[in-house]
């Protein structure tokens, strides 16, 4: 075989590999999809869940989200100068906290830091054999190990997006302010005229199916673990990555879907 030939036999194998991995991720949220309907229902498993993913990053989504806000009115500020109109600023952040930034941004916080973890915790416990001991005891791991965390990432995506959007609106007033001495009633005033109900909840939207994607993606990549502890740190790269590119392409298709249903 020559050294073309090569190539394209391993883009081709490479390409099948990817295809049938697809086809067993499809098969996994037909699983899950399944156990979301038939008891037991793990009320307290989904407590502990949102306790852990969602209560524990608090703190970073304040942290990102405030720079994000502050940060994104810095260039905005300086941008409406150009024209004399810095009061605009509040509604252009604001406007593009709740439609891209802060659903997208804090996904990906998220997705570094709980979806790794749950990559590693599912991938730890498949390559030490406690699911095959679970599975031997006829306990669905699906819907004991994954359900959990894929609603409860679900209810806290969109909760933390929301405090995002709060936390970076303050920062981008903080900025503009008290750094560039815009007016304050003005400010705020052409904000929440610029600023609808209907653009906070397609941020909300995108950030309940992004939360599904990640959650899904992540859990999917531990459950498929192999090769001990090298394939632990391997399905957890392949997890950030998968999801990482995966809501971005899921954000894109959501905007351009909103822009054609509710013209936004």
């Amino acid at each position: 075989m020559s050294f073309m030939g090569y190539i394209l036999f391993s883009m081709f194998r490479g390409f099948i590999q990817k295809l049938e991995g697809l086809g067993r991720y499809f098969s996994f949220l037909g699983d899950l999809l399944r156990c979301s309907v038939r008891p037991p229902f793990r009320f307290g498993q989904f407590i502990t869940e949102v306790e852990r993913l969602g209560v524990n990053s608090i703190v970073i989504i304040l942290l990102s989200s405030g720079a994000m806000g502050a940060i994104f009115a810095l260039q905005m500020v300086v941008m409406m100068q150009m024209f004399q109109a810095e009061v605009g600023t509040g509604g252009a952040v604001a406007l593009a906290l709740s439609r891209e930034l802060a659903p997208v941004i804090t996904t990906l916080m998220l997705i570094a830091k709980n979806g790794s973890a749950m990559a590693a915790e599912l991938g730890t416990m498949k390559v030490t054999e406690q699911i095959d001991a679970m599975e031997s005891m006829s306990i669905d791991v699906v819907q004991y190990l994954v359900l959990p965390k894929v609603t409860a990432s679900m209810v806290i995506f969109p909760v933390l997006t929301l405090l995002a959007n709060v936390i970076g609106v303050i920062g981008s007033y903080i900025v503009s302010i008290y750094l560039y001495s815009i007016d304050s009633a003005s400010y705020l005033d052409f904000m929440f005229e610029r600023l609808s109900p209907r653009d906070v909840g397609v941020g909300l939207v995108k950030a309940l199916v992004m939360g599904f994607i990640s959650a899904t993606i992540c859990c999917f990549q531990g459950l498929n673990t192999t090769q001990g502890a090298k394939g632990v740190g391997d399905s957890t790269n392949r997890a950030v990555v998968s999801a990482s590119v995966s809501i971005l392409v899921a954000d894109y298709i959501l905007t351009t879907m909103m822009l054609e249903v509710i013209h936004i």
